[in-house]
């Protein structure tokens, strides 16, 4: 060991496992050893209060113990009888649910029949073919099915953070469906939910809305429109997204052609205030407003 050129000498203390070798018990036991040595052993009264306490101790904690199980037991029927009695106003409520539903049906229909027979003919295909138009009717027909799934999530090596690039996000299912409007759709409806001129598409956390209606992976997009429908989606810049999107990140992507599909009606419409963007025309559907989703310009371009 050599000394700094200030001439003062450095000293190094010997590491944690040397120290630990040499002083393997720590301070205080040697502590209580040498105050045992001066006072010496224990005197029998006080072992025995010590081990009367000691027993006293446990005997509480036994007894707390004890206490606390057969409180918990004691609770558990309310427990099970309040959870049966909850389960059993969820499938009453559920019941009555679908018992309201299906008198709506059966007023709906007696509402249509009494509109034929009092509109006539002309009128009641007129009106059919606008509740067709605007979602609240369902319909039939050849078109597309557009099939749009999550890829593997990847993990960060460094962080551990799941990426969510592999995901499908409501921007994507807002693309293909515009993408479709343009190419000449009729009808769509993703996952069963039809859209209309007031449907929604939005990213509520990891979930994807459709008119405040939850839809999950594998995203169906089914359209109904001419014959060319699926090749043009294709062709078209939406298709060329989502086979990027697959390319890269593994998701799925398919465009097949359906040739008879039925998409229901959309769920009724909670309208407060509505006004014709156009004058009516004398013949079929009125022109689509600026909210309607029908074609009207390009599609909206989705990135990641």
């Amino acid at each position: 060991m050599t000394s700094p050129p200030g001439g003062e000498r450095r000293t190094f203390t010997p590491d944690f496992l040397t120290e630990l070798f040499r002083n393997p018990l720590d301070p205080g036991y040697a502590d209580a050893a040498a105050r045992r040595a001066r006072e010496g052993p224990r005197s029998a009264p006080r072992r025995r209060v010590i081990s009367a306490v000691s027993a006293l101790t446990l005997i509480g904690v036994g007894f707390l113990l004890v206490v606390a199980y057969q409180q918990t037991v004691a609770d558990e029927p309310g427990r099970t009888k309040a959870r049966a009695a909850l389960a059993q106003q969820v499938q009453h409520r559920r019941g009555g649910t679908v018992a309201l539903q299906n008198r709506a049906d059966e007023l709906r229909a007696e509402v249509a029949a009494l509109r034929e027979r009092e509109l006539g003919g002309a009128a009641v295909a007129r009106l059919r073919d606008l509740e067709a138009a605007t979602g609240l009717a369902p319909v039939r027909g050849p078109g597309t099915k557009i099939t749009i799934g999550d890829g593997p999530t990847s993990v960060n090596p460094v962080t551990g953070k799941q990426s969510s690039d592999a995901r499908v996000r409501d921007s994507d299912l807002q693309l293909a469906a515009n993408a479709l409007w343009a190419a000449g759709a009729e009808a769509i409806a993703i996952n069963g939910q039809r859209l209309t001129a007031t449907s929604t598409i939005r990213q509520a956390g990891e979930a994807i809305l459709v008119d405040f209606r939850p839809v999950a992976s594998p995203y169906e997009v089914v359209a109904i429109g001419p014959d060319s429908l699926a090749d043009d989606f294709r062709d078209g810049y939406a298709g060329r997204f989502f086979r990027e999107l697959a390319a890269r990140y593994g998701m799925r992507f398919d465009a097949t052609d359906v040739h008879d599909v039925t998409l229901d009606a959309a769920t009724e419409l909670k309208l407060r205030v509505a006004e014709p963007s156009t004058p009516p025309s004398s013949g079929g559907p009125p022109s689509p407003g600026p909210d309607t989703p029908p074609p009207a310009g390009t599609p909206t371009k989705g990135g990641r």
